[in-house]
């Protein structure tokens, strides 16, 4: 079942987010999200765009929403997405099933275009992205260190 998030899925949220915080470079964060800085991040997230959970079995599998993509005005009718599957979940068809009902409720909402930025390589999000119809409009080469790593960002786009 895919639904709106509420501040109480924060701890679920932050178990499958915090996975790929301190395992992987896909995420620039370093430190753990904590439950409460999760629960505001999505109270905020909700007062003006979607944050979507996937629950089965009465667990979360995974999460999407849009953000803002810049502050200034012109940028309103763009959004980021994002999309994180819990790591024993991945290729069950769940980022393509939450992907397809936040591009809907973009749509509704009647937003011009979607990014989403892909720390790379990330062969899987990469594949999720072009499967939904996003084209890579750009590459910055080394923007972020993470493990003593740098990592390349592409940014596949969507006009809606």
């Amino acid at each position: 079942m895919i639904r709106y998030a509420k501040t109480d899925d924060a701890a679920l949220v932050c178990e499958i987010y915090n996975h790929y915080v301190l395992g992987t470079t896909i995420n620039f964060e370093e430190e753990p999200v904590s439950t409460a800085e999760m629960a505001q991040r999505i109270a905020e997230t909700l007062q003006s765009l979607p944050w979507l959970v996937y629950e089965q079995d009465k667990s979360l599998r995974g999460f999407c929403y849009a953000s803002k993509w810049k502050g200034r005005c012109a940028y309103r009718h763009s959004v980021e997405s994002t999309v994180y599957v819990r790591n024993d979940s991945v290729e069950r068809g769940i980022g393509s099933d939450l992907y397809c009902v936040l591009l809907d409720e973009l749509r509704q909402r009647k937003f011009h275009t979607v990014i989403g930025g892909i720390a790379l390589p990330n062969d899987a999000s990469v594949m999720l992205h072009e499967k939904l119809g996003f084209e890579k409009v750009a590459q910055f080469r080394e923007v972020g260190n993470k493990f003593d790593h740098w990592t390349d960002v592409g940014y596949w786009q969507l006009l809606l």
